[in-house]
C-alpha cells in the first residue's frame, strides 16, 4: 500500500471511530420548552356555526375543548350579520356603536359610495379600534388570518389610497387578504407556522377565521347534510391546530366563536315590500329590508310599510326597540323592516323553488344563536350563562394582558369566576 492510500486508510478509521463513539450526554435543559414559551391568545371564527351544531356528534375536537374548558350560550348583536359581529367580537362595542351596521350600508359623509364586504377603506372602521390596534401599541405582536376589517389600515384620514394602500393607519404585524381559495389547511398551517418562529417573531395574539359552514348553510340550509359534513370538517381542522401547537409545546389560550347562527329559508316563505319603485332606495333586503323614501315620498312609504304586518314589523329608526341597541347610527337607513326568523323581506316573488339559509333575524332568536368554547391555561372548567358577544372584546384584553378600555358596551363578568388567578 502506498503511503498516501495508508493515510487515507487512517483517516477513514478514525471517521468510523468517531461515529461509533457515543455523543456526549447534553444536559436537559432547567425548563422545558413547553416553560420557556408564554402562553399565546388565538382567537377563532367560525362563521355561522350555529350553537346547536355542537349537538351532532360530528365536532368531537371542539366537544372535547368544551369539556376541558368553558362553555355557553352566547348572543349575537343586531343585527345577526357577519361584518357587524366580527368587528363587535373585537372591539366590545355593538355595530350601533362601532359603525358597521351591516354587511351593506351607506353614508351621507360620503355619497355614491356603498360599503361592501369587500370595502377596506379606513372611514368606514375608524369610529372604534379593534384589538390589534390597541396590542401593537403597547408592544404585543399580532397576526391575523382573515379576520373581517384586520386588512384595513385602521385609523388611516386618507380617503383614497396613495399606490394601492392607505397611509398612516395601524393593521396587525401579520395578516392576509382574504381569498376563499385558501383553504381551511392552509389556513391552519399559516398560524403554525407563524408560532414556529424566533420569539421576537412570534405573535402572542392569533386571529383565524373558517367561512366553510356559513357557505354551505347559505346554499343548502342549516339542516341540510352538507352543513353537518361541513361542521365536521371545520372540527378536523380545529383538531389539526391543537395538535400542531402541542408539537410545537406551545401553550394557548384559545377562543372559539360564531357570529350568528342560521335560519332555514324558502321560496313559500317569502314577504313582497309592494312598493313602487320610485317611491324608495332600498339598500339591503332578506331577513331585514333597509330602505330611504325618495324626497316626497315619505308619507306613502311609512304610511305603507311602518306597524306590525304578518311576519313583519316595521320602525322608522329611532323607533326601533331599544333591546336590539340599534337605531342612533347615521349610517342605519330611515325605515327598518325585520323579517320573523325563516322569513325573508323581497323585491320580487322567486321565480323558482328554493331551501337556502339565512341570518340577520333577531338576535335572541335561537336560530341565531352563536357558538362559544374557551379552553387553556387561564380557564378553569365550566359553563357560563347567557351573554352577549360585546362581553368577548373585554376577555380577550385579560388574556393578552391589556387593560380594560372604558365606554365599552361589554364586560368580562361572566368569565372572571372560572379564570385561573394570575
Amino acid at each position: 500500500m502506498r503511503w498516501t492510500s495508508r493515510i487515507a486508510a487512517a483517516a477513514l478509521l478514525a471517521v468510523l471511530q468517531a461515529c461509533a463513539t457515543p455523543p456526549a450526554q447534553t444536559p436537559p435543559p432547567p425548563v422545558s420548552l413547553a416553560e420557556a414559551r408564554a402562553p399565546v391568545t388565538i382567537l377563532i371564527s367560525i362563521d355561522a356555526f350555529r350553537a346547536d351544531y355542537l349537538q351532532r356528534g360530528v365536532t368531537p375536537n371542539l366537544t372535547r375543548l368544551a369539556a376541558q374548558g368553558i362553555t355557553g350560550p352566547m348572543r349575537p348583536s343586531f343585527p345577526s350579520k357577519t361584518f357587524p359581529n366580527h368587528w363587535t367580537l373585537v372591539t366590545g362595542l355593538v355595530p350601533d356603536h362601532h359603525g358597521i351596521v351591516g354587511n351593506k350600508m351607506e353614508d351621507a359623509g360620503h355619497p355614491g359610495e356603498t360599503f361592501t364586504t369587500a370595502s377596506d377603506a379606513p372611514y368606514w372602521w375608524n369610529a372604534a379600534p379593534p384589538l390589534w390596534v390597541d396590542a401593537e401599541r403597547a408592544g404585543i405582536r399580532t397576526g391575523t388570518v382573515f379576520w373581517p376589517g384586520a386588512n384595513v389600515a385602521w385609523g388611516s384620514t386618507v380617503t383614497k389610497p396613495d399606490h394601492g394602500d392607505y397611509a398612516g393607519g395601524t393593521r396587525p404585524q401579520d395578516w392576509l387578504q382574504y381569498n376563499q381559495a385558501i383553504n381551511d389547511t392552509q389556513r391552519v398551517n399559516t398560524v403554525l407556522d407563524w408560532l414556529r418562529r424566533p420569539p421576537a417573531l412570534r405573535p402572542r395574539f392569533v386571529t383565524l377565521y373558517f367561512d366553510r359552514v356559513d357557505v354551505v348553510g347559505h346554499a343548502y340550509g342549516p339542516d341540510s347534510r352538507e352543513v353537518t359534513q361541513a361542521a365536521a370538517q371545520v372540527d378536523t381542522q380545529i383538531g389539526a391546530l391543537v395538535d400542531g401547537l402541542a408539537a410545537l409545546h406551545q401553550p394557548v389560550n384559545l377562543v372559539i366563536v360564531s357570529d350568528h347562527g342560521m335560519s332555514e329559508t324558502s321560496d313559500t316563505r317569502v314577504i313582497p315590500l309592494g312598493l313602487p319603485k320610485d317611491s324608495y332606495h332600498l339598500i339591503e333586503a332578506g331577513p331585514f329590508a333597509a330602505l330611504d323614501p325618495l324626497p316626497g315620498k315619505e308619507a306613502l312609504v311609512e304610511k305603507a310599510l311602518l306597524g306590525r304586518h304578518p311576519h313583519m314589523e316595521c320602525w322608522r329608526k329611532a323607533e326601533i326597540p331599544a333591546r336590539f341597541r340599534y337605531g342612533s347610527n347615521p349610517r342605519i337607513a330611515a325605515i327598518f323592516c325585520l323579517a320573523e326568523p325563516r322569513w325573508m323581506i323581497v323585491e320580487k316573488l322567486p321565480q323558482a323553488p328554493y331551501t337556502h339559509g339565512e341570518h340577520g333575524y333577531d338576535n335572541r332568536s335561537a336560530d341565531m344563536a352563536a357558538l362559544f368554547v374557551a379552553a387553556g391555561p387561564a380557564f378553569r372548567h365550566g359553563t357560563v350563562p347567557a351573554f352577549d358577544n360585546v362581553d368577548i372584546a373585554p376577555l380577550l384584553r385579560d388574556l393578552i394582558g391589556l387593560p380594560p378600555r372604558t365606554g365599552l358596551d361589554g364586560t368580562d363578568a361572566p368569565f372572571r369566576a372560572l379564570l385561573q388567578p394570575h
